[in-house]
């Protein structure tokens, strides 16, 4: 199987390019050397430079050759030829990859380097860095809702899978203290504070503007022998007493609105405490899902979405979702607290899944090599450091070079 991955294509052959012209580069200086020997062994015997000369186009040449073998035989045979010890990478490709899988396990995936490179990166502040811009704003919003529009219109096995999992969690959860925790955390939620001073806003707004009306239907029901001005005395008096009863009702100090809180929070109590209620949630529940029309009607809740299938996410979802991404950038750019507590949770999260599970990462990352191409890993490999390679081959060529004008030197100095 061949490599998944693939470079960019000019990348790539910008890199080939330049392994190319390295290749020839040091190749040419090996036919330069070989010219070079030539002719000072042409030389007549009397010149005593040429000795040296010949000395140092010789060694090169041994340098240049013994350099060429070594860079060749690590990524194919030189000729093609079964020589011992090479076509080193694709005859141990598996090796390489298990043991790149353990250097990575080992090296990267420890919980004191997970944790001491997430702290150095601070992923909240350069995610509120990101978020800055009203462009990655929109772009992961309309990801989002992308990603939502097609969880609310799955197909029959995510309908039961989900089925399934709500079963499941109901099964093993009391439905009394479920509803009490979550009746709780809306009750304490701003936004539904909010939404309730909104009805409220409307209703009395509703009474206002609809007073007339309300106050004859009031006549049609009062009784026949009652004068109709004392109808609408009474109506007049009833809407406006309404009215003036709703004024403040947002306001926390007002009786109906402390009444309200008290009568919320004692269901709340009684919902998590009470042995009778706690029993008759359970009988509720059982009910439910002993239902034998359950599933039926759980799959009703999808089938609007997934016989109506759109081209782009949900308009709906993705309002909610651009305020969603929006309240979170401004969240987390005022509040140095949350910063923190992401960056805390950031780390908890990569120790828990990454470090954990280090040894199976490697073996994840052994496996995909192993199922590589062996050819292939040989040619990206060279891709990548064959320049380098090519450079060893020139420097290979002149340090050879010099180590035979040396020990030609010595030689002649000795005698």
């Amino acid at each position: 199987m061949a490599l998944k991955a693939e470079p960019r294509v000019g990348a790539a052959e910008d890199r080939r390019h330049g392994v190319q012209r390295m290749r020839r580069l040091a190749t040419g200086l090996l036919i330069f050397m070989t010219a070079i020997f030539l002719a000072a062994r042409a030389a007549p015997h009397h010149w005593i430079w040429a000795g040296y000369v010949k000395a140092f186009a010789e060694a090169a040449m041994v340098g240049a050759c013994a350099d060429w073998f070594a860079v060749t035989a690590l990524f194919r045979r030189p000729f093609g030829l079964p020589i011992p010890h090479t076509a080193i990478i694709p005859r141990n490709k598996d090796r390489i990859g298990e043991a790149l899988g353990d250097f990575i396990a080992g090296n990267f995936l420890t919980p004191a380097v997970l944790d001491e490179r997430l702290r150095r990166l601070e992923p909240s502040r350069r995610l509120t860095e990101w978020l800055g811009e009203a462009r990655n704003i929109e772009r992961t919003a309309d990801r989002i809702a992308e990603v939502l529009s097609h969880l609310v219109q799955p197909g029959e096995e995510w309908r039961e899978l989900i089925g399934d999992t709500l079963r499941r969690a109901a099964e093993n959860r009391p439905l009394a203290p479920t509803v009490s925790r979550l009746l709780d955390w809306l009750w304490r939620e701003p936004g539904v504070q909010r939404g309730l001073n909104r009805s409220i806003e409307m209703l009395a707004r509703y009474l206002a503007e609809h007073g007339d009306f309300i106050q004859t239907r009031m006549t049609n029901v009062t009784w026949r022998w009652t004068p109709k001005w004392v109808d609408k005395i009474l109506a007049e008096r009833l809407t406006r007493g309404l009215l003036s009863s709703m004024e403040g009702l947002d306001a926390p100090d007002h009786p109906w609105r402390a009444d309200l809180n008290r009568s919320v929070e004692e269901a709340i109590v009684r919902l998590a405490s009470d042995p009778d209620l706690i029993e008759r949630g359970e009988v509720l529940k059982a009910r439910w899902l002993n239902n034998p029309q359950m599933p039926e009607q759980m799959a009703s809740i999808w089938s609007p979405a997934s016989e109506t299938p759109r081209a782009g996410p949900d308009p709906l979802l993705a309002g909610v979702a651009r305020r969603g991404v929006d309240g979170l950038a401004r969240w987390l750019s005022h509040d140095a607290a949350a910063q923190a507590s992401l960056d805390r949770w950031i780390r908890v999260a990569a120790r828990r899944v990454l470090s954990s599970r280090r040894n199976l990462i490697g073996s994840g990352i052994a496996q995909v090599v192993a199922g590589w191409d062996a050819k292939d890993v040989a040619d990206r490999l060279e891709l990548q450091v064959g320049r380098d390679l090519q450079y060893i081959r020139i420097n290979g060529t002149l340090v050879g070079g010099a180590v035979g004008l040396v020990l030609h030197a010595l030689d002649i100095g000795l005698r």
